[in-house]
């Protein structure tokens, strides 16, 4: 384990030999900070979102508005994560502002300002304790079988929480 500011870190699980702003279709998994069910409850198989599940699922869907090379596959909001397919269709340089320098968007950028976007939401409604994980889960879908198996298991996720919720090694089983 690596240290980064004289603390251990767990590094990165991505592919190093990965340039993650190729297109393609990737299978992400973002977990609440210690999987506290803030976005709603199951009930009945059926996903019941609160207001700040609303907005999770709001600000999912303006993930392309953001990001024009970007589509939006299958996805759930549960009481504690998100599951969703990202699809990057081209890669795209814009211009960073503070250094003026080009800069390639990748899925991290993606992720990582539709968390910082809901967690600015969240906080402005009063949940000054909410985070996410540090990181997300992610996984690059290799070919039509998996992407089938993932849109599947994203389309039954509330069906299965009873079953899942207390076990995070089922989260990930395809």
């Amino acid at each position: 384990m690596a240290k980064f500011k004289e603390t251990f870190r767990v590094d990165s699980a991505r592919l190093k030999e990965w340039d993650y702003s190729n297109p393609w279709y990737y299978y992400v998994t973002i977990n609440s900070k210690n999987h506290v069910e803030y976005f709603g409850i199951v009930a009945n198989g059926k996903m019941m979102l609160n207001e700040l599940g609303r907005a999770v699922d709001e600000y999912w869907n303006e993930i392309p508005k953001h990001f024009k090379m970007v589509e939006l596959d299958s996805y759930v909001v549960m009481p504690n994560h998100v599951h969703g397919i990202i699809i990057i269709n081209r890669t795209v340089e814009t211009r960073h502002a503070s250094s003026l320098q080009h800069k390639t968007i990748t899925l991290s950028d993606i992720i990582g300002s539709f968390k910082s976007a809901v967690t600015k939401k969240i906080r402005e409604n009063g949940y000054n304790n909410f985070s996410w994980q540090p990181r997300f889960y992610d996984r690059i879908i290799r070919n039509e079988k998996e992407l089938y198996n993932i849109q599947k298991y994203v389309g039954q996720n509330p069906l299965k929480w009873e079953f899942e919720k207390n076990h995070p090694e089922n989260i990930y089983d395809l």
